[in-house]
């Protein structure tokens, strides 16, 4: 029998796993007919002999980030979905178009959340859109999220949890359960992009392998072109450490300065550095002598690595954070009936746990433990991320840091926080340190150097502004620039107060308006008061065009100085309150209100 033109032509057009499979239906039915229960309608839809076009899905995956971990798993998942016959898309959540939401297929989501719940800054407006009275219908959408977050907090993973629930109440069907993440997430990350793969595999065909052969040629060569990361950190040269605090002042602020050397490494104003953190030698002694262990045994650590465990104690696992997690496994551990009590009262359990000191409870509350159980209770060691404090049209290649020194006194005994431990106190001048730049898209300043410029910043805060000043010297700016600046006291506090107080001379910086919260006993002033006492001004500067930044604690000083915002906008623009947060969500997703807190 001679096959019609129609069927060869037709037969010709199948790519290779199309003809496997097609080759597999005929070899079987010449048996007896045994794979007759396949549908015709399989069977057309290989062959494409019916006149309906084949219609390619879409696949969107969208990141909500905070410090680029969930970035950098959402680009590791659109590599791994490369050779499915889709149109796959990546995009930055900040990004995003939410009212294009309806419009999309399958959405895949990779959010953090930052702190106490909340979403990350890049996410604040696609979840009020999500949440709000515009929210679309959904239906027709399939949708996956993987959640990161910190257990450390009581609302862990809340922003993905959140996500997750509003995706499949606005009738969206989940193409796989909500995965979340702590800290150490990388096993559980690499798992969920592989049942991702599996399960979008089972719904779409696969591509050409010419498109496979591509994209491995074009994946080998961006990783040739990878830099250094946070997996593949730069080890740097710190080569200057000042205090700028007054000897008087009950804040230890420290100016680093680290020499990149010939790294090649870039960053922008805004941008953030990442540092690998050691903890303190003596820290990690007092735990080997409390529980007992020499510190030679071999443990593995989640990622699967083995090391002593005096080493994996000093450079890979978390010894200064406590958290609610620990509190109970060493509760359950030692069997001590006051700690169990303490386990017992939920309403004050992350309180205790935030305020003792894990050393503290080991060594109140004794129990035998093995090296490898030891390290089974224990978190993993995460970069400490800091505000860049300098433009690299200033410095070179260097990079600047405002770190405060975190100490303080429990129980007669002396702490610190792992990072102001390791870079305040225990690193020198020619010290080597591990360091990454981590890229903050959300923090920029207008392209434009005419535009005006807001500055609000409390502590520490002022870092990124002093690398925005630099970088508008540098760039001749001729917009105005205003600094509200808060601290405890002017004659202690007044950080980089020679530089902002030149910059101010030469006509940089137009206006500054400052907050000293301990300057006088019985009037505590911050930069939120500021906010307020100014707002007529502020009002006309935004009407101006001006940006606002905001940098410093998410959960106090940013979150007062948003409702302040709020308050002017309404006030000023003769707004009612749900309009002021409206216009103050525009201003947001036109970059023109922009937020670096943690």
């Amino acid at each position: 029998m001679i096959a019609s033109e129609e069927l060869l032509n037709s037969v010709h057009a199948l790519n290779s796993h199309e003809l496997a499979w097609l080759s597999g239906y005929c070899w079987a039915r010449t048996q007896n007919g045994a794979v007759t229960e396949v549908s015709t309608a399989s069977a057309a839809a290989v062959l494409n002999v019916t006149d309906t076009p084949v219609v390619q899905r879409q696949v969107l995956i969208l990141s909500g980030s905070q410090t680029g971990n969930a970035r950098r798993v959402a680009d590791q998942l659109h590599d791994q979905l490369q050779g499915l016959q889709a149109d796959i898309r990546i995009e930055s959540i900040g990004d995003y178009k939410a009212r294009q939401l309806v419009e999309e297929d399958i959405v895949l989501l990779v959010c953090s959340t930052q702190g106490e719940g909340e979403y990350p800054e890049e996410a604040i407006s696609f979840a009020k859109f999500l949440f709000g009275k515009r929210a679309p219908d959904l239906s027709q959408q399939s949708f996956a999220v993987l959640a990161l977050g910190d257990s450390s907090y009581p609302l862990f993973c809340e922003a993905g949890k959140n996500l997750d629930q509003r995706f499949a109440e606005l009738g969206a069907t989940r193409l796989f359960d909500r995965i979340d993440c702590d800290l150490s997430y990388e096993t559980q990350a690499t798992q969920w992009r592989q049942d991702i793969r599996v399960v979008l595999h089972e719904q779409l065909t696969l591509r050409h392998e010419v498109d496979s052969t591509q994209h491995a040629t074009s994946a080998n060569t961006a990783v040739a072109e990878q830099s250094y990361t946070k997996d593949q950190p730069y080890t740097a040269s710190l080569i200057a450490k000042q205090k700028i605090t007054s000897r008087a002042a009950n804040k230890n602020v420290q100016h680093i300065e680290i020499d990149l050397g010939d790294s090649g490494i870039q960053y922008q104003a805004g941008d953030a550095l990442g540092v690998h953190v050691k903890n303190n030698p003596e820290l990690v002694q007092a735990f080997l002598d409390t529980l007992q262990l020499n510190g030679e045994e071999t443990v593995r650590l989640a990622d699967g690595a083995e090391l002593p465990l005096e080493q994996a104690l000093t450079e890979r696992l978390e010894l200064t954070q406590n958290q609610v997690g620990f509190v109970k496994a060493w509760a359950e551990l030692s069997q001590h009936a006051d700690l169990l009590e303490q386990v017992n009262a939920t309403d004050s359990l992350h309180d205790y746990a935030s305020n003792t000191p894990i050393l503290a409870i080991v060594q109140r509350y004794p129990a035998t433990v093995t090296a490898q159980g030891w390290v089974d209770l224990l978190r993993p060691l995460t970069p400490r991320m800091y505000s860049i404090a300098s433009a690299q049209d200033e410095v070179g290649p260097e990079v600047h840091l405002t770190l405060g020194v975190v100490q303080y006194d429990h129980d007669g005994r002396d702490y610190a926080g792992v990072a102001s431990d390791y870079l305040g106190l225990q690193l020198d001048e020619g010290d080597e340190v591990q360091v990454f730049v981590e890229a903050n898209p959300r923090f920029r300043l207008p392209s434009d150097p005419a535009t005006p410029i807001i500055m609000i910043g409390s502590g520490t805060g002022v870092a990124p502004f002093r690398s925005f000043m630099q970088q508008r010297e540098a760039d001749e700016a001729t917009g105005p620039a205003w600094l509200v600046f808060g601290n405890q006291r002017f004659t202690d506090d007044f950080l980089y107060q020679s530089e902002w107080q030149r910059w101010h001379k030469q006509g940089l910086l137009s206006k500054t308006t400052f907050a000293w919260s301990r300057q006088k006993p019985d009037q505590k002033v911050y930069v939120q008061h500021r906010v307020q006492e100014n707002g007529a001004e502020l009002w006309q500067w935004i009407q101006q065009g001006a940006h606002i930044y905001v940098c410093g604690d998410a959960n106090n000083m940013a979150k007062a100085v948003e409702t302040a915002l709020l308050e002017l906008i309404s006030t000023h623009g003769q707004l009612d309150a749900d309009d002021a947060d409206a216009y103050l969500d525009q201003l947001r997703d036109d970059r023109r209100y922009q937020r670096d807190v943690y």
